[in-house]
């Protein structure tokens, strides 16, 4: 059996991994990257494409701030397009409560450098006159975005290689082992292992196994997302639109067809990498988006379809430093929100490995939270979830 040698090894070639290794390689870095499939295949590549900013967990604002410099940057300094556009982003209140919600999040992500404005009811429907009169209030970020979600972990690839970065695909890992001295040993299906100094666990929805190998157990559960979208329209819309409790958002691409996604997510097999959206979320999703734009509710569905995410109970995410094995990081379970940040994680992943340290606060997403069991809060999560996947999951 051959061996392959880096100063890094990453497991997973979605966004964490194709973006870890491209910081990782364009420093200097010898990195050799081992994706199952094919890069971007699974839920990296297969998302609604939502840069956003607002909204988001506050402490997570940092993190995700730098991500959006970074997004800014990204299709000069890799030289391809990604489909980056910054057109903004609605979060449109049909409740009292839901306005409350806003302004009082607007007021909070002040300190951090986000600004938001919020619209009434009367200038919300000046600015989006397509909208139902159901919504009574909103909150805009202009600086939010949206990305063409399927090129993104290919372009970073490329960019990674030509930093020198070993991508390799279609490769399986089936052993993991540390030596005495602290270096990896990663053992594939394809005649190979793989030896290195530092191991990135970036497996997405099919890392707790790696991390619960050294220790560090997770109640990492999968999920799926449900995306449709509809034949091309005239141009009606910029930003994307998207309800307070995330009941339905949708955005226009630049060929005319309209994305709706919307929770609850749905159950799908990860072990079999199989996923299947049940035939009523497209009557559940139409007759929502109804009510939010009623001129929509002729248009036809075309493409339905979801992808494998990883999840926790607190919504958070696990990412940074292995706490019982030196020079193994974990990042992982992004709880679907990892499009938006994921150019950060992998700057940040370097700077940890490289640097020893970053500026970045993430204290707030180490693995060893975990380490009191966590009980779900099945009540807070069903309009997030199927009660199928929590039932599930996180039994009582």
């Amino acid at each position: 059996m051959s061996s392959v040698t880096a100063d890094v090894g990453i497991i997973g070639g979605g966004l964490t991994g194709c973006a870890t290794a491209y910081h990782l390689a364009r420093r200097g870095a010898r990195v050799v990257l081992l994706e199952r499939g094919f890069v971007g295949a699974q839920s990296s590549g297969v998302n609604f494409g939502n840069l956003r900013l607002q909204g988001r967990y506050l402490r997570q604002l940092p993190l995700a701030l730098r991500a959006q410099r970074l997004w800014e940057e990204l299709e000069a300094e890799i030289g391809e397009s990604v489909e980056f556009s910054q057109t903004g982003h609605v979060l449109a209140a049909v409740t009292p409560a839901h306005v409350a919600e806003i302004e009082t999040h607007a007021v909070d992500c002040k300190p951090y450098g986000l600004d938001v404005e919020i619209l009434d009811r009367r200038e919300t429907l000046r600015r989006w006159p397509f909208l139902g009169e159901i919504v009574i209030g909103s909150s805009w970020s202009p600086r939010d975005a949206t990305v063409n979600s399927r090129l993104v972990c290919p372009a970073l690839a490329r960019a990674a290689r030509r930093h020198g970065a070993d991508i390799r695909e279609q490769v399986s890992v089936t052993a993991v082992e540390q030596a005495a001295g602290g270096a990896f040993r990663v053992v594939t299906d394809q005649g190979f292992v793989l030896d290195c100094g530092h191991l990135v666990n970036a497996a997405g929805a099919w890392a707790a196994p790696l991390a619960a190998q050294f220790g560090e157990e997770v109640p990492a559960f999968a999920a799926g997302p449900v995306q449709m979208v509809t034949e091309p329209l005239p141009r009606f819309l910029d930003p994307v639109i998207h309800a307070v409790d995330g009941g339905i958002l949708f955005r226009q691409t630049a060929r005319g067809n309209v994305l709706i996604a919307g929770h609850p997510r749905v159950p799908v097999d990860a072990e079999s990498r199989r996923t299947r959206v049940p035939p009523q979320k497209a009557t559940i999703n139409m007759a929502r988006l109804a009510k939010i734009a009623p001129f929509l509710r002729t248009q036809n569905i075309i493409r339905m379809w979801t992808g494998i995410e990883g999840y926790l109970p607190d919504m958070l995410p696990v990412f940074g430093p292995s706490r019982t094995t030196p020079g193994l990081l974990h990042a992982f379970a992004f709880c679907g929100h990892g499009l938006q940040i994921g150019p950060a994680v992998g700057a940040v992943l370097a700077e940890l490995i490289l640097d020893g340290g970053t500026q970045t606060p993430i204290g707030d997403f180490a693995i060893d939270r975990f380490r009191t069991p966590m009980a779900a809060d099945k009540a807070k999560l069903k309009h997030e979830f199927d009660m199928e996947i929590l039932d599930r999951k996180m039994p009582n």
